[in-house]
This record gives C-alpha cells, structure tokens and sequence, in this order.
C-alpha cells in the first residue's frame, strides 16, 4: 500500500518560544531587575529565533550579574585565567526532567562590561545584549577556539545582533 508523501512542517521560526530566564543580581552596579530581564528577554529570544540555532522547548537559561571580583575567581578556577573577564558560560550536563532542559549559567561582570562600552564608545545596553548573545551561543554549543569556528560564531552573532536593531560588534574592533 502506498500513502501519500510525508508532509515535513516547516518550523516558523517566530514559533520558537524563548526559555526560561532565572536571574540573579548577585554584585556589581547594575541596572534595575526590570531593564535587565528586558535586555536579557530580547538577547536571549534573538538567539531562540534564530533559524540557525536549536533550543530544544521548556528550556531554561541563569543569569548572574556580578562583579570583577567574582567573574576572576570563577575564570581562576574554570579556566585557569587569573584575571577578570566580561562573560563566562557554563554549559549544564543534559538531564531532561525536571522543570524542563536547563541550559547552563551565563555570568556577566559589571565593571569589565562597562568599561568596555566606555572605552569602545558602544552603547552599554547594546554591549550587554550582544555579551548574553555570545554566552547563549556557547551554551548552545557554539565556540571560538579555531578562527572557522570563531568566524561562524562572529557571523551569526553579527546577524542575530542586526536582526533586532544592535549594530555589528565586530565592526568596531568589539572582539569578546
């Protein structure tokens, strides 16, 4: 007996439901809970979005906004860099269950993010964006270790970033 051809769906991308954000204001000066569960919201649904990412449903993102102290103690002892950074991922191990896939944890430090704005003349909450962009892409996998892959990952960054109105941090010499 032969059926009629399967039918694939066509997967509309603004579907995609964004995942879960937990956030925690753990140090740092920074902007009010609201404005940056707002800013995280959009980076993080930019991402989601994006038809060349898969974020598998009922996922689950942490966000810690912290400061240099922090971030340098956590890159001492995750990466052996004794110096404080702008972002850091932590990729979750895959356990589905409870409360839906969680992805991992994405550690923003507010004195280095800042400065960074300041001395590249980028606008603070545009840098911020494109730093939660880049630590989702890396809980999705994504990496910089070889120049292909960076170029994928700068690529893919810059169009997520275009596509909700952040201009290209590459541009500027903006290397995170």
């Amino acid at each position: 007996m032969t059926g009629a051809p399967k039918r694939t769906r066509r997967v509309d991308q603004s579907d995609r439901r964004p995942p879960g954000l937990d956030l925690l204001i753990e140090a740092g000066d920074w902007p009010p809970r609201a404005k940056l569960r707002r800013l995280a919201s959009r980076a993080i649904g930019a991402v989601a979005a994006s038809p060349s990412t898969s974020v598998p449903a009922e996922a689950e993102v942490s966000l810690v906004f912290t400061d240099d102290a922090h971030i340098r103690l956590l890159n001492r002892r995750f990466r052996r860099k004794d110096g404080a950074t702008n972002v850091l991922s932590f990729p979750a191990a895959r356990q589905p269950g409870r409360f839906g896939p969680f992805l991992g944890d994405i550690v923003l430090a507010q004195e280095t993010i800042s400065s960074e704005a300041r001395n590249q003349g980028l606008i603070l909450e545009d840098h911020l964006i494109h730093l939660i962009v880049h630590g989702f892409l890396h809980l999705l996998g994504f990496d910089h270790e070889t120049d292909e892959d960076a170029g994928v990952m700068e690529r893919l960054e810059t169009a997520i970033l275009v596509g909700i109105g952040v201009a290209d941090p590459y541009a500027g010499g903006d290397g995170s």
